[in-house]
């Protein structure tokens, strides 16, 4: 009877309280599943937003490394500016260009003695223990930025040594130009007349000046370039070399002089320096040749025209070895040393002209001698 009583009873009670157990294990499931997809929303949420972090950082990078390739690529085109400058230049000046580091961006040298070669397509940050290019998404975050930096940082300083270059080529090439100038100056003379006149044709392609600092000093450091060079060349072109081969005597001054076999005050128009008979007389600088003949009191003669007004002329020859018409280079032999015409022994007269005028040969001279003196940097 009681066991009949204790079934009723939990028949009842399962009856009853069924659904309600039911429907209290449905909803702590149900919670559980909200809780379980909430957390995977939050930590999908989560890996979205470090993706679109990482790609935003990887687009930071990118733009830095396009920018940094891009000014390496500047650097580079700045380095073959400032080594054909200094080509241009003296000597002296090229050694400046090469003291300027070269920009190893990506560990290799972009500059091969002067000479620009192709930019790396993509700059290598770092190299792993194999040597190969180890990749950025392998690095930590504050890594790559530190890389960067020091890449901007050898930038700036590629970009400042390459200035103080510029700067050192202007000054030498306009110290050089200022003294050969007043060189010039020195010896009566018009640089201006003695350069050669610009051809009258005008045209050409439109190539706007760079308006960057650096360009600028690149103009000014061309102008300066440019002008030292046009007057070394008509430096060169100036009788400027000795007559004779060696240390020589002058036995006779230019100007008022007793005349050796008159013995009155006569005009001088050159120097008299003893030589041996036989030795070389050589063209104090280039030219073509007007006269080379027995010509009176000269005796064999030759006179050579330099062009601007500038004639050098060298008498008393025992042998005339060039003719009329000839082109002849500075230190070419143009006769041998003699005593034919008004000679009382072996000697050489050698005059210099300017505009069929004759002038003291020791002005040039004692020019050539200062040119001589100056540093390597300035001749």
């Amino acid at each position: 009877m009681a066991a009949t009583t204790l079934w009723g009873g939990a028949t009842t009670w399962y009856l009853v309280f069924h659904d309600e157990v039911l429907a209290r294990f449905v909803s702590q499931q149900s919670a559980m599943q909200y809780a379980y997809e909430e957390r995977i929303g939050a930590l999908r949420l989560q890996l979205e937003r470090a993706a679109v972090e990482r790609i935003a950082a990887r687009e930071a990078t990118d733009t830095r490394l396009a920018e940094l390739a891009q000014r390496q690529a500047a650097m580079e085109k700045r380095q073959a500016m400032l080594a054909a400058l200094a080509g241009e230049s003296s000597p002296h000046n090229a050694k400046v260009a090469d003291e300027v580091p070269p920009a190893e961006i990506s560990g290799r040298r972009p500059l091969v003695s002067g000479k620009p070669v192709p930019s790396p397509d993509s700059l290598e940050l770092r190299m792993n223990d194999e040597g190969s290019p180890e990749s950025a998404d392998r690095r930590s975050d504050r890594e790559i930025p530190q890389t960067l930096s020091n890449l901007e940082n050898r930038l700036a300083s590629l970009a400042e040594a390459q200035a103080r270059s510029l700067d050192a080529i202007a000054l030498r090439a306009g110290r050089s130009a200022r003294r050969l100038r007043g060189l010039v100056a020195r010896l009566g003379l018009d640089a201006s007349r003695l350069e050669r006149a610009p051809a009258s044709g005008l045209g050409g392609p439109l190539v706007p000046i760079s308006t960057d600092p650096f360009g600028i000093a690149l103009a000014e450091a061309q102008r300066s370039v440019g002008e030292d060079e046009r007057l070394r060349r008509v430096t060169a072109a100036l009788p400027l070399r000795q007559p004779l081969s060696g240390a020589s005597i002058q036995s006779s001054n230019f100007g008022p002089r007793l005349d050796p076999f008159t013995r009155s005050l006569a005009m001088h128009t050159g120097i008299d320096m003893k030589a041996e008979s036989g030795e070389p007389a050589r063209a104090t600088a280039s030219g073509r040749v007007t006269v080379a003949e027995y010509s009176g009191g000269y005796g064999n003669m030759v006179e050579i025209d330099h062009g601007n007004g500038l004639a050098t002329r060298y008498a008393h020859l025992s042998v005339l070895s060039v003719v009329a018409g000839q082109w002849v280079a500075a230190g070419n032999t143009i006769g041998r040393v003699g005593s034919t015409g008004r000679s009382t022994g072996s000697h050489l007269h050698y005059e210099t002209r300017i505009d069929g005028e004759p002038v003291d040969p020791q002005r040039f001279l004692r020019a050539a001698a200062s040119l001589d003196a100056w540093p390597e940097a300035i001749r």
